[in-house]
């Protein structure tokens, strides 16, 4: 079933039309602001086409509306670089309804029986399975990444709302009977009230229904800010989770820089701050949040290895690491960055890998069969692209080279082709910074306690894979590494929800991961009741007459 969603149907359906389709951890903080004036129509006062494209709107209080603000930033195709959108910068007052809107529906929710919240979540799946096309779509055009990898944004973030749904049984507290005579003492978990929730733009489906999904749930209201290069996701689900039920007010969006990620640190109302994204923006967050009294999760910035032994499956993990390091043009904060070849693996595999990475697919992201999408922006690619160019001048060997890839027909796109990087070591910038594109690393080890204490040195800690037919040795290295989260011949090992994101070290700040118990912990406080009841309270009553005896 296909809806009109009323917040960005019109951007994805102008933009369908256009696009082939119909043939068959970055800082997202900082970016180019310009000034409306929507009464304009001089050509020369809107050189960038922006009042002729739709508006991206706010949901406030239950309602999709236009924000009053004068500022924006432009929402762009990064396939063609063409203007889709213009996104606004939410205004204090607007933040501020936002805030006292979900700060008036918690009074309600968190009353509301669990098993209707989480009835909501189980309509609320079905919502998103009924879309998912749509959803994927509008995922592909505005974020740049294939079809596939768009289904499969929603589809992981489908699998957290589907958790909530078992949020009942989670939310289970515990009591000891007469610790004292006539004393019992229970803990119970409670919502924190308004929660603020911060994207990034490389999943702008899974990242939101990471949070408000399963804080909700629990009973907490929620204030979201998407990422302003891709926010359509975010308002599409929105949609359909208050289509599921989800009252006015429980869920709210902004949009906005760093003036509305500062006031969500700020706000005294904000309990708690979920946040996902770079490491600068991650750490300000971080800080600043957890200064002004709230709980904050912050996911950062990774460094992800892949250790490679002389035993491993040859052509399984080739096709592993090729997928892995330019999969989402790798843009994603479990992507492989650097393989680390132990022994003779170094000479045996590197070739197959630049082969199979070849062998890859550039192009639009709805384009049939494309395995490898733009990447988010200019300044994105020339990024990565300065840190190729800066290896290279450090003594790494370009063995395969995307740069200036032009696909046919999206000339004007931010693409950067597959690029494989051999002789790298560890005091290359291009390896000690996250490169966060489809750039893969190769480094040297002896041994696997060589490269054991190679990934233990690097200071990110979000997921790591070793690939080897040899149990001992995986024993080993799951045992060993310092690292969250770790795939035995699994490339990018991000668990299910009935488990937790366990990013570590520099890779997250907090004490409480995403999603799985951990996140249900987060997003609720433990009150614990001493309570004395002493029998001899119990009112003394007559016995009814012929019963003495009995």
């Amino acid at each position: 079933m296909l809806r009109t969603f009323s917040a960005v149907r019109q951007v994805l359906s102008t933009h369908l039309a256009q696009e082939s389709l119909l043939a068959p951890c970055a800082n997202t903080l900082v970016t180019k602001t310009f000034s409306l004036s929507s009464s304009s129509s001089d050509p020369a006062a809107d050189p960038l086409g922006v009042t002729s494209v739709p508006s991206v709107k706010l949901l406030i209080d239950g309602k999709f509306v236009e924000s009053k603000s004068k500022e924006f930033v432009p929402l762009t195709n990064p396939a063609t670089q063409e203007v889709i959108g213009h996104v606004p910068l939410a205004t204090p007052a607007e933040f501020e309804a936002a805030v006292s809107s979900s700060k008036e529906a918690f009074k309600t929710w968190r009353n509301t029986p669990v098993q209707t919240r989480a009835r909501v979540m189980l309509k609320f799946q079905q919502i998103i399975r009924d879309n998912f096309e749509e959803l994927a779509k509008n995922v592909s055009i505005e974020q740049g990444k294939t079809l596939a990898d768009a289904r499969g944004d929603v589809f992981r973030g489908l699998e957290v709302v589907e958790f909530a749904c078992s949020v009942p049984s989670l939310s289970m507290g515990e009591l000891v009977e007469n610790v004292s005579n006539g004393i019992d003492t229970y803990s119970i978990r409670q919502p924190l009230g308004v929660v603020g929730g911060i994207c990034p733009f490389n999943f702008p489906a899974m990242v939101p229904l990471w949070m408000y999904p399963l804080a909700c749930t629990v009973g907490n209201t929620f204030v979201l800010k998407p990422s302003e290069q891709d926010p359509g996701a975010s308002l599409m689900l929105a949609e359909m989770a208050m289509e599921a039920g989800l009252p006015k007010g429980v869920l709210n969006i902004v949009h906005g820089q760093h003036d509305i990620v500062n006031a969500i640190c700020d706000h005294q109302d904000i309990k708690a701050i979920s946040f996902v994204g770079g490491d600068q923006a991650g750490k300000h967050i971080y800080a600043r949040g957890t200064a002004a009294g709230k709980r904050v999760q912050s996911n950062m910035g990774a460094k992800n290895h892949a250790v490679v032994l002389p035993d491993a499956q040859v052509e399984a993990t080739v096709s592993a690491l090729a997928g892995a390091f330019a999969g989402a043009a790798g843009q994603r904060c479990m992507a492989i960055s650097a393989a680390v070849f132990v022994g003779d693996s170094y000479d045996r595999f590197i070739d197959k890998v630049v082969d199979k990475a070849k062998g890859l697919k550039v192009s639009g992201g709805l384009e049939p069969g494309c395995d490898v999408g733009p990447m988010i922006s200019i300044k994105a690619r020339e990024r990565a692209e300065g840190l190729i160019q800066g290896g290279i001048e450090e003594g790494a060997s370009c063995v395969l080279d995307g740069r200036g890839f032009k696909p046919e027909g999206y000339e004007k796109g931010n693409f950067l082709a597959p690029t494989v990087l051999k002789d790298v070591t560890t005091d290359m910038t291009c390896y000690k910074e996250e490169i966060f594109g489809p750039v893969l690393c190769c480094l040297k080890a002896d041994s696997l306690e060589d490269a054991i204490s190679l990934i233990n040195s690097n200071p990110y800690g979000n997921g790591t894979a070793l690939f080897t037919t040899n149990g001992a040795a995986a024993r080993k290295f799951q045992n060993e590494i310092d690292v969250g989260q770790v795939g035995i011949n699994v490339p990018i090992p991000v668990p299910l929800p009935m488990f937790s994101f366990t990013g570590s070290r520099g890779s997250f700040r907090g004490d409480l991961n995403f999603y799985g118990k951990a996140g249900m912990q987060f997003y609720t406080q433990w009150k614990t009741i001493t309570a004395r009841w002493p029998e001899s309270d119990i009112p003394k009553t007559a016995r009814a007459a012929g019963l003495d005896g009995v």
